[in-house]
């Protein structure tokens, strides 16, 4: 499992079940090994990240590619440099320094970790997990909020925790974490054997973007009361209250609010997500360097 990833790699991880909060076994395939013990076989295989110099903007953002992005370089590019040189350069001048350290992306729900995540990926040559995805896979395919509804939060939780200790025993990827990730202690053990980048973004922001698309997939915010904007920020609130202190113990920070005031633009909406990539590898250098 510590081998060198390639496109087409296929890591199969078995889960004790013993581990984890019993479910109904009609719900999931499972593999007899000997008497009283059962495994849940979970498939993990990287998503390839859309190629560097196609960046993807967010869905709340503008469309507003030519930032000038010299301000994340200390002023030393002109601002009408290209963001995908940007970021190609700072990778190249970077990786080496990763040692094949993970990264690990954290922040809460609707931050962009999973599409930046996959910048960076593809930019630095690694390959790209989102850990929701590999619990959906072990749990038969069962999305997130039907995980929640059927076997409760703590049940996800335990598959988290053990999709984390796997991926963090491996080396070149970069994985986009659940937001709830953070709370538990033992996850961090895990993460910090790679390195971890926490993404800051104004819970307003969050709010806007999450109810753009819809909070289906988000099952921490069905029990709201409301219009859809103002359950969402109600809710955000209350797990930033619940997380904010945990979200400080990573690594590196890429504050959108800082990037924005570098940008000379007050609505961090407005920043494309290859500029926080290229923020992400400046804090993530500040990290390595010291």
């Amino acid at each position: 499992m510590d081998a060198l990833i390639s496109q087409s790699v296929q890591l199969s991880t078995w889960v004790d079940l013993e581990k984890m909060a019993r479910t109904p076994s009609s719900s999931l395939r499972f593999s007899q090994t000997c008497r009283g013990q059962r495994r849940l076989q979970t498939r993990l295989q990287p998503k390839r990240a859309a190629t560097w110099h196609r960046p993807v903007s967010l869905k709340v953002s503008c469309s507003f590619e030519n930032y000038p992005a010299s301000v994340l370089e200390s002023g030393s590019l002109p601002a009408s440099f290209d963001q995908a040189v940007i970021l190609k350069n700072k990778a190249d001048e970077i990786e080496p320094y990763l040692d094949g350290r993970c990264i690990f992306l954290v922040g809460m729900m609707g931050s962009g970790k999973t599409t930046v995540g996959r910048i960076l990926s593809e930019v630095l040559g690694y390959s790209f997990f989102d850990s929701d995805k590999l619990i959906e896979q072990g749990v038969g395919g069962t999305a997130v909020a039907e995980i929640f509804k059927l076997y409760g939060e703590s049940y996800f939780r335990d598959n988290e925790t053990e999709v984390l200790r796997k991926l963090s025993s491996m080396h070149r990827l970069v994985v986009s974490t659940g937001g709830g990730a953070v709370v538990r202690p033992i996850n961090w053990r895990y993460m910090n054997k790679g390195i971890s980048v926490w993404f800051d973004v104004p819970l307003e922001a969050l709010a806007r973007r999450i109810t753009a698309v819809g909070t289906d997939s988000r099952p921490l915010l069905h029990n709201e009361s409301g219009d859809a904007y103002t359950k969402t920020f109600r809710r955000l609130s209350t797990l930033w209250e619940e997380r904010s202190e945990a979200y400080t113990k990573a690594n590196a920070t890429v504050s959108l609010e800082n990037i924005a005031a570098k940008l000379g633009d007050e609505d961090v909406c407005n920043i494309t997500p290859t500029a926080i990539a290229i923020e992400a590898l400046v804090q993530i250098e500040s990290f390595v360097k010291k």
